[in-house]
């Protein structure tokens, strides 16, 4: 049996394969996996990780927690690691590309690994070309297509992508390169072992051409001019593929021009692999750290964070991501090739104390995300959102009635990051909240609703009652004194931008007070809510939209089995339900079985709408309805590959022919979900499984374009389904219509084995 996904409440710990060059292997990428993989082993979580170490012939001691070491250029040795992590039972494999580090033409080997084993796929990309060879586009468009995820560690890295290899942008992350944290307590002691008493300047890593450190040396007489002890440190072994290929013919060219300019007082080269710790202390030492790269097309440069991470002052050639990471003051870029403007840059930063104090504490602000500790967690979650292949995972459920689902607590970063003291914030840009756009009731309602259903599927952790609490306060804020209506859009400033909101808005605030007066544990909370409620009935009865007779209705029907004997509730579900009714017979034909001459948004609603009510009255015609509208609804947005495809957001009108339309709205699909549940629980037809998960697995790549809606390394919910791209915002209704679905789905699903209870009074509704 297929099942949909689940958020553990706990995490489990994952088991995690590393593939990358590694420690002692002297090159940046094996620094980088043995500091990814030390930061992972020391998480909370205790993730265990398992290196497969790239092995390029030369000798090399690797520690225990290399499982594996592959020889570069031996294909059976990529297919005996994928054998290798298979048998293993491996939840993940973190692939660190770099162009030279995989066997065969442009790294293509690789794809023997990736090809054969069987567990999702995170590749890190420390290179991105801007215009690839064919050789380069062709494989690694294949690793793209493989990935699961793909991460990054710039937005220019983004952009070239999509530019050079058209990738979906929903499965790329950006994760900043991680960086030790430097204190810088042993500066003096490490200035007195190189004798510095003067400003000092340091580069680091290995060395190669397009490094362009001879016009850093070239700089230096100018600078001595004004600061006679300064002293340039020129620390790291040549690069080995550089040394294989030319020997040491660099360095000696570098130590060459120090002798011709008689610098050999003031320039210092540490000619060897520095560990990390000595790093560290050589970062907190220096003064200014300059990077004279050459080339433009640069996407990461790990010593480049390191220095910002120090918190000291940075002169650096405007490569990609020096342009990136030095913007807003962070750093002073200069020409390429340009000693006398690195010279004049170096100057500048002593000659102004307040503005290299500015640009340090800037710098080091920016850095603080990327801690390896912090750059460790993101990776976790990068992991934990495709530790289950999603298209493995979702599919399309076999129809049986006997579905068993566990209640787990959905993952809720991202709700919270759009919440703030005065509630839900309504938009997103991409990934953060657009606080410009303030606040409205209507979403505010749903988390209302959220919340209220998983205090009833026993789900409500303190940080979900501290949300319910916040999100029925603004709902009672919401509503006018003097009239009972509720206003809906609030500006950022706590400033009602309206006297009242539109009627659909006035019906949902109704409905998601009677959820929370049926179903909150907390009296307060109850009767908090029925104060409101009462005030705002009236308004809600001279309601002329069916879909805020819809969702009144939905309110109506839940109070009504809550609350039996109170008859006022009866006869206003009565005559709400009555009005849809009403509608269905005025515009409703064999070919067009609806209540309006449009089909428009949240469409569902609707014919739940009138399920509940006649479950609830007993009044099989309506059920009759409300079952009928939305077979013909089912089907209508329903592909030829049997996804659910909705009505997009210029809607459909009676007499038109249905084709595929965009944009496409998750709330489309939340109210599927709810309405399909609805209806197998009041005609246990095995159908409406198919038809509720269906709906769903919209979210997670079921669609039209293939394209994942739902971004489990965030929590939350792309906006839409455009006609040829997804989303890339994260707006709250987005959030919640996924988590909504999720929830009344375990729900439902769980107990729909139940038989239904012989008191038709006693339906207990999941709306």
């Amino acid at each position: 049996m297929n099942s949909f996904p689940r958020i553990e409440a706990t995490p489990r710990s994952l088991r995690i394969a590393l593939l990358g060059t590694f420690l002692p292997r002297r090159c940046g990428i094996a620094a980088f996996s043995h500091d990814l993989a030390e930061h992972l082993a020391q998480h909370p979580a205790a993730p265990l990780v398992d290196v497969f170490a790239m092995d390029d012939g030369r000798p090399a001691e690797y520690p225990p927690s290399v499982l594996l070491t592959i020889p570069q250029e031996q294909p059976d040795a990529y297919r005996a690691a994928a054998d290798r992590i298979r048998a293993g039972r491996h939840d993940v494999l973190c692939v660190q590309h770099e162009y030279g580090i995989f066997g065969g033409e442009a790294g293509g080997l690789l794809l023997h690994l990736l090809n054969r084993v069987d567990v999702p796929v995170v590749v890190t990309l420390h290179t991105v070309l801007k215009s690839p060879g064919p050789a380069q586009k062709q494989v690694l468009d294949a690793i793209l297509r493989r990935a699961d995820r793909v991460v990054v560690m710039s937005t220019k890295a983004v952009s070239l992508l999509e530019e050079s290899h058209a990738v979906d942008l929903s499965k790329v992350s950006l994760i900043p390169h991680g960086i030790p944290a430097i204190d810088g307590s042993e500066r003096e002691a490490t200035r007195a072992r190189f004798g510095v008493k003067g400003p000092l300047l340091l580069t680091f890593g290995l060395l190669s051409p397009d490094k362009g450190l001879q016009y850093a040396i070239r700089a230096m007489p100018r600078i001595l001019a004004e600061h006679p002890e300064a002293r340039y440190l020129i620390v790291g072994a040549t690069h080995p593929q550089q040394a294989s290929s030319h020997g040491e013919t660099y360095r000696r060219s570098l130590e060459q021009t120090v002798a011709d300019l008689g610098l050999g007082h003031a320039v210092t080269f540490v000619d060897r692999f520095v560990p990390k710790d000595e790093l560290t202390r050589l970062l907190g030492a220096m003064d200014v750290y300059i990077t004279p790269y050459l080339k433009q097309d640069q996407i990461t440069s790990g010593t480049l964070a390191y220095s910002m991470g120090a918190g000291k002052a940075v002169v650096s050639t405007p490569y990609w991501y020096a342009e990136e990471t030095l913007a807003d003051g962070r750093g002073c870029l200069v020409p390429f090739q340009d000693s006398d403007a690195i010279a004049e840059a170096v100057l500048g930063v002593f000659a102004h104390p307040e503005q290299r104090e500015s640009m340090s504490q800037a710098a080091a602000t920016f850095a603080a995300d990327m801690l390896w500790p912090s750059v460790a967690d993101r990776y976790l979650q990068t992991f934990r959102s495709c530790q289950v292949r999603e298209a493995l995972v979702v599919g399309v459920p076999s129809p049986s009635p006997n579905v068993e689902s566990g209640a787990e607590a959905p993952q809720l970063d991202h709700l919270l990051a759009m919440t703030d003291d005065t509630g839900l914030l309504q938009h997103a840009t991409f990934t953060f909240p657009n606080r410009a756009e303030g606040y409205c009731v209507d979403d505010n309602a749903r988390a209302l609703l959220f919340t209220t259903q998983c205090e009833a599927a026993g789900l409500l952790s303190p940080v979900l009652a501290a949300l319910q609490r916040k999100a029925l306060a603004f709902v009672l804020h919401a509503q006018h004194p003097l009239t009972g209506r509720f206003r809906n859009f609030m500006d950022y400033t706590r400033r009602w931008l309206e006297e009242a909101g539109s009627e659909d808005s006035h019906g949902r605030s109704m409905w998601c007070l009677a959820a929370a007066m049926a179903d909150a544990q907390d009296p307060d909370m109850r009767d908090a809510a029925a104060g409101a409620w009462r005030r705002g009935l009236p308004s809600l009865m001279a309601l002329g939209s069916p879909r805020s007779w819809a969702y009144g209705t939905l309110g109506l029907g839940r109070l009504a089995q809550a609350l039996p004997g109170d008859l006022r509730v009866r006869a206003s579900l009565s005559e709400l339900a009555s009005r849809l009714m009403a509608g269905a017979r005025k515009y409703g034909s064999p070919e067009w079985p609806w209540f309006e001459a449009s089909l428009s948004y949240a469409n569902p609603r609707l014919c739940q709408a009138l399920l509940v009510a006649g479950h609830v009255l007993g009044d099989e015609r309506q059920v009759e309805q409300g079952l009928g509208s939305l077979d013909w609804l089912a089907d209508l947005q329903c592909d030829d590959s049997d996804r659910f495809s909705p009505v997009g957001t210029d809607g459909l009108r009676q007499g038109e022919h249905k084709t595929l339309a965009f944009d496409q709205q998750p709330i489309e699909a939340w109210t599927m979900v709810s309405a399909a549940l609805t209806a197998l629980h009041i005609t246990q037809d095995a159908k409406w499984i198919h038809v509720a998960r269906r709906a769903f697995g919209w979210f997670h790549r079921e669609n039209a374009l293939g394209l994942p809606i739902y971004d489990a390394s965030t929590g939350g919910c792309r906006d839409g389904l455009h006609a040829d791209r997804v989303s890339r915002n994260q707006g709250a209704e987005s959030t919640l219509a996924y988590l909504c679905s999720l929830v009344e789905l375990q729900a439902g699903l769980r107990s729909a084995a139940s038989p239904l209870p012989v008191d038709r009074s006693a339906f207990v509704f999941v709306p």
